[in-house]
């Protein structure tokens, strides 16, 4: 007989709320969103294969975490899961030359994807609240955030 597993709660609520930062007050998608920086730095010095492996365990991570943490929280999508916020962003920030005014559009662009959710990300984000669902809203706003850094970046 196989055992039940069941991921430690502490382990999923600390991926999924980016290390407690999705408990800070008023706006935990923007404070996690901020949480990503340091992580989007880090990653920038490892060069394309890195950061696109270090984005590519965040997904992984995020699909794992945000399900069972809607669990531990009570709710779908629940505020405090912050660790797509931290996907999307450093999505956002993929291959950009990290200047403070880059990362600042970046950041800028991203939150206002995320919040307003136009199409598609509205439409992503509809059906059953599993971890898919948390997280590819997220995913998608970082695509189009991305995109729109690449049109400002031609234009400059």
């Amino acid at each position: 007989m196989a055992a039940d597993y069941r991921p430690p709660r502490r382990l999923i609520l600390c991926l999924a709320t980016w290390g407690g930062a999705g408990f800070l007050p008023l706006a935990p998608g923007t404070w996690g969103s901020l949480a990503a920086l340091p992580l989007g730095w880090a990653l920038s010095w490892s060069g394309p294969w890195g950061y696109g492996l270090g984005v590519a365990a965040i997904l992984a991570a995020a699909l794992w975490s945000s399900g069972p943490a809607q669990d531990c929280l009570g709710g779908e999508d629940h505020p405090a899961i912050v660790i797509d916020e931290v996907a999307g962003q450093l999505i956002t920030l993929a291959g950009v030359a990290l200047t403070w005014q880059n990362v600042l559009a970046g950041f800028i662009i991203f939150r206002l994807l995320d919040i307003i959710k136009p199409w598609p990300i509205r439409w992503l984000s509809r059906g059953p609240s599993g971890s898919l669902e948390v997280v590819i809203d997220d995913v998608m706003a970082g695509v189009m955030a991305r995109l729109l850094l690449e049109v400002i970046f031609i234009h400059r």
